[in-house]
């Protein structure tokens, strides 16, 4: 059956319009087919079945956009081994046909003593087969195949495949000695004629045609299949992938799947599907027999088709056919009086409603009110805490005319984020529903788009946001007024101390001597000072004469920044923004502002356990009340009290402000692939449970 699949396709490569096979015992003892090709060039006879011999194949570019069927150059050479293997051709050109015999992939004699090379002889244009004793030389092999009858079967089944998709080629294939033909197709055949042929009248009177395209994902689907009325024990899948005879099980449950609802249990149907993909796009040697291909963008394709034949099969589902069973003599027949209404009613087709598979259905509705947006609004839920020696009242300006901005610098910085546009990760984003958050000191939150579940660090989102929020509202932010005003040296000294004491570690071998760290405060707020009319222009940084900090931009409205950090956000625009260009300048200090807005890193609850904080042990907990001395301190509960806030607001923050504003306007670049990871696939898992 393989031997004859490679033969027909190599018959059908060669441009033929007629194949004629003739088989004796199954294929074992004759297997021959003859074509109207372009035929063999003489001097390509003594090469013809040696391994890798093909003329499909110009460049080794061309692997990559394979069309026609063979390509390996291995089909001939294999024969040549297990069988004897005689080829009679004629080209156009040649006067005469020649005949070659050949063994173990080289040219032999057609009898003992008389030379190799091919021999002239008489015959008509195009390429004549003939395979003898298959296997003659391994019997194990012959011993496996159960009978002649059951491999004729195979035979017909695959001539009979090829003969319904080859348009314009005549098929004929009968057994060796016989005169009644299997399988005969003229080559005028339409494709329902084909069918008609080969497969019955039962189900050629009962097919529809569907097609559909798509060209984003490259590629064409058309073929024929069964409508309701007809049904068999067992799906027939006829599925011809750029013209090459496979199987796909992944197709053929998608159809089972949408015909489910059309047919009685048990009920298969029959369908022709020819889909055409771009050679690009499909790999075609994962198979030894090339059974099986792979392409890209599996699911979608098949839920088009399949939703193609949803289409068309709803469109004709208008009448159904029932077999009925004939009425004894003498038996009466009951009637039943219906109103006069009943009559006059007309059979409405069904609307043509899109069926999607069971693996493709998202079980998640973001437009879906939760319980949590019923809850009243806090200002304290939303809002961050701040440290102990920051305690500033502040009022939220949102109400600011809007200034159109034309700096050039700006439109290239927007222009280089556009260029980094990762699109599938942006509409992840664009079509994600939040989940929860999964680690607040790792930062990862799960979002769910389609059918897949992914991490993200929300860390590294939330930066890059806040920067394209930075750019795309330059010069148009609200503000955070501070009353009373913050001193702003006072913050930067504060934060120049913690950096003293907990250097990074980029600076843990820089000499602590080498740093004037007491005119870091001074030199800082000068700077901002200095620049205050621009800062206050572009970036809504309040700052007066005096060095006082009336305001900071307001980038997202209800979300404000954690005031712990602000300290050193200060002192960060003093050595990381470059001052002295502009473009620099604007890129530094807005990536600075986005630092400073993302959540920080808070640490994770600690799990339950008797009472609050740590477990303890019994006797411990006996000594300490006999002592009067408390197991944990009032500063450390209030801390924790604290964190637990703060998770709680966090938690609420990224549900409801800032992964509903990534849903809204982030671009998700290149950058952050590496801050999303795919951890969950439905239909991963159903094949997954498929195998169970």
């Amino acid at each position: 059956m393989h031997a004859l699949k490679e033969l027909i396709e190599n018959a059908v490569d060669a441009g033929s319009t007629s194949l004629e096979i003739v088989v004796k015992d199954g294929g074992l003892k004759l297997l021959q087919i003859t074509d109207n090709g372009h035929g063999i060039n003489k001097d390509d006879l003594p090469i013809l079945c040696e391994r890798f011999t093909t003329s499909k194949l110009k460049a080794f570019e061309d692997l990559t956009s394979i069309g026609t069927y063979g390509f390996r150059g291995e089909a001939l050479a294999s024969i040549s081994h297990i069988a004897h293997l005689t080829v009679t051709t004629k080209t156009a050109d040649s006067s005469c046909a020649y005949r070659a015999h050949y063994a173990d992939g080289k040219l032999v004699p057609a009898k003992p003593g008389k030379p190799a090379d091919p021999t002239p002889c008489a015959g008509r244009g195009g390429t004549q087969i003939t395979v003898e004793d298959l296997f003659y030389n391994i019997r194990q092999r012959q011993k496996a195949f159960k009978s002649h009858s059951e491999e004729y079967a195979k035979i017909l089944d695959v001539v009979g495949r090829y003969a319904v998709h080859c348009q314009g080629v005549a098929f004929s294939s009968k057994k060796h000695g016989d005169s009644a033909m299997g399988i005969s197709v003229p080559s005028n055949a339409t494709t329902v004629d084909r069918i008609r042929q080969i497969h019955g009248t039962a189900v050629a009177n009962e097919l529809i045609e569907f097609g559909v395209s798509d060209e984003r994902l490259g590629f064409k689907a058309s073929g024929w299949t069964s409508n309701a009325n007809y049904h068999v024990k067992k799906t027939a899948l006829l599925l011809f992938i750029n013209h090459r005879s496979v199987e796909s099980s992944a197709i053929k449950q998608a159809i089972q799947r949408t015909y489910s609802t059309f047919l009685p249990k048990g009920g298969h149907p029959f369908t022709y599907l020819s889909l055409d993909i771009e050679p690009q796009r499909v790999d075609v040697n994962v198979h030894p027999t090339k059974r099986e291909v792979n392409f890209l963008n599996e699911d979608e394709i098949i839920e088009f088709i399949t939703t193609a034949i949803a289409t068309q099969l709803s469109k004709v589902d208008t009448s159904r056919t029932f077999m009925t069973q004939s009425l004894l003599p003498g038996t009466k027949v009951g009637t039943i009086s219906t109103p006069a209404t009943t009559a006059s009613r007309t059979l409405q087709p069904p609307s043509a409603t899109k069926v999607r598979n069971e693996s493709s259905l998202v079980r998640t509705d973001p437009s879906v009110r939760k319980i949590t947006s019923m809850l009243p609004p806090s200002a304290t839920n939303l809002h961050t805490t701040t440290s102990s020696h920051l305690d500033p009242t502040y009022t939220l300006n949102t109400a600011r005319e809007p200034i159109s901005c034309r700096l050039t610098t700006v439109k290239d910085l927007r222009a280089a984020v556009r260029a980094e546009m990762h699109s599938n990760l942006t509409e992840v984003f664009a079509s994600h529903t939040y989940v929860g958050l999964v680690d607040s000191l790792r930062r990862i939150a799960a979002i769910q788009s389609g059918v897949k579940l992914y991490l993200v660090d929300y860390g590294k989102v939330c930066n890059e946001y806040f920067y394209q929020v930075g750019l795309t509202d330059f010069a148009n932010f609200g503000s955070i007024a501070f009353e009373p005003p913050l001193d702003i040296e006072s913050l930067i000294r504060s934060a120049v101390e913690i950096e003293r004491r907990n250097p990074p570690e980029s600076q843990s071998q820089v000499d602590d001597a080498s740093i004037a760290w007491e005119t870091i405060p001074k030199i800082v707020t000068q700077q901002l000072v200095q620049r205050r009319e621009m800062l206050s222009e572009y970036f809504c940084l309040d700052i007066s004469d005096e060095g006082q900090l009336h305001g900071i931009p307001l980038l997202v409205k209800g979300y404000v920044p954690s005031l712990a950090k602000l300290p050193r956000f200060l002192m960060r625009l003093g050595p990381c923004v470059d001052w002295t260009d502009e473009q620099k300048c604007f890129e530094t200090f807005l990536g600075e502002l986005a630092s400073y807005y993302t959540p920080e890193q808070l640490p994770n609850e600690e799990p339950p356990s008797k009472g609050k904080g740590k477990p303890t042990d019994p006797v411990i907990d006996q000594v300490a009340a006999e002592i009067g001395v408390p197991l944990e301190t009032s500063e450390a509960a209030k801390e924790n009290d604290g964190l637990a806030l703060r998770r709680e607001q966090l938690a609420r923050m990224l549900e409801h402000i800032l992964f509903p504003a990534f849903r809204a306007r982030l671009v998700a670049t290149k950058d952050l692939l590496q801050g999303v990871t795919e951890v969950a696939d439905l239909k991963g898992l159903y094949r997954v449970f498929e195998r169970c």
